[in-house]
């Protein structure tokens, strides 16, 4: 084997390749990076793969290609030469037991593993449809936010990806919060539906790797889901289990409606949040004859507070509590400039979604009890 190609283009189909590699594995071939130029014909293009137990990786990506051929080599190590190599043509070739990757002066030298212990990178599960990458990548930003981090409760660690027609729906909960977000897919057969929970942690690696432009396939099966744009292809083994349905929690009957402006709102939650230790709450107390909200934080001395323009419809006046980092990420993740806050008050369930009130996002949390003194 032996290819050219550029120092940037080498290390991006590298490191895009590496994220799925296992940190510690106790198989050592599963740490490795499966570099392919012989494709069909026999030559061309570089194609870069990767796997573990949970998830595969595929890159195809132009070189110059002298003399085709497979090579399995430590990704890890091999993303790190990539890194300190000059800019410019980069040679790579096969001498021996070695792995040689040279430029402008500069000469490594990688140990090659064992091509028979590598298992077969799994199939793409069968594609459903496509969606626009650009909506997919900031949909899932949204919605991760509310994936919990407990991996002893696995399925709430997963974005629930549920297709529907023309609709794709995400969603995400850790019990204390819940976020769904949908957008438009084209669907490669009319009526196809499914209903699956991928890996939040995966899924955000996935969305954040796609570029900014044309369409993702979405492949899945009964075991597992598959993304391909741009001569990138991945795929990921499903969680077990169910996230609750949110359309009951989400129901709201008669609730208190504050108009705010995002960005002033967003600035005054962290304002307010230097002085809230730990998880105490950042406390909003709504006035409608005032057409305000001032939102308080600490304890005895050690307070802070801001008053901001609020429009309150549905009730005179509403005190409610929310824990500060929860409330941050939830307004963090919506970008209009208005927002419509949904209350039933204390200890009761809040919605905020953009100032026309649509599904399209929604993010559901807890008020908790105001405990300023």
């Amino acid at each position: 084997m032996e290819f050219r190609i550029e120092r940037s283009a080498l290390t991006e189909a590298v490191s895009w390749a590496a994220r799925v590699l296992p940190v510690r594995s106790p198989v050592p071939v599963l740490g490795g990076l499966l570099l392919d130029t012989e494709g069909e014909g026999g030559g061309g293009p570089l194609r870069i793969s990767g796997l573990d137990y949970e998830a595969s990786a595929r890159i195809d990506v132009d070189a110059e290609v002298v003399r085709p051929g497979k090579v399995l080599v430590m990704g890890r190590r091999l993303l790190d030469i990539c890194k300190v190599l000059p800019e410019g043509p980069v040679e790579c070739a096969v001498e021996g037991s070695r792995f040689t990757v040279s430029g402008d002066g500069a000469r490594f030298g990688l140990s090659v593993l064992p091509l028979d212990d590598y298992p077969a990178l799994p199939p793409l599960p069968q594609v459903r449809g496509a969606v626009d990458a650009e909506l997919f990548a900031a949909a899932v930003a949204d919605v991760a936010v509310a994936a919990g981090r407990d991996d002893t409760l696995p399925a709430l660690t997963g974005i629930r990806l549920e297709l529907d027609g023309d609709t794709m729906t995400l969603a995400a909960t850790d019990r204390y919060r819940f976020a769904v977000r949908t957008l438009p897919w084209k669907a490669t057969t009319p009526g196809e539906a499914a209903d699956v929970l991928v890996s939040a942690r995966r899924l955000i690696e996935i969305a954040r790797s796609l570029g900014r432009s044309g369409l993702v396939s979405v492949a899945l099966d009964a075991g597992s889901a598959g993304f391909e744009h741009a001569g990138t292809r991945t795929t990921v083994r499903l969680l077990e289990g169910r996230l609750p349905r949110h359309e009951k929690l989400f129901a709201m009957a008669d609730p208190a409606v504050a108009l705010m402006d995002r960005a002033r709102l967003t600035e005054a939650v962290k304002r307010v949040s230097v002085v809230a230790d730990g998880d105490s709450p950042v406390q909003m107390t709504f006035s409608r004859a005032d057409a305000s909200v001032t939102l308080r934080a600490g304890y005895e001395d050690d307070v802070a507070s801001q008053r901001l323009p609020a429009a309150l419809e549905g009730a005179e006046e509403l005190t409610v509590a929310f824990n500060p980092g929860y409330l941050a990420d939830a307004l963090a993740s919506f970008t209009e400039p208005s927002l419509r806050l949904l209350l039933l008050g204390a200890g009761q369930r809040a919605m905020i979604t953009d100032e026309a009130g649509t599904d399209v996002h929604r993010h559901l949390l807890m008020s908790v009890k105001p405990q300023l003194g």
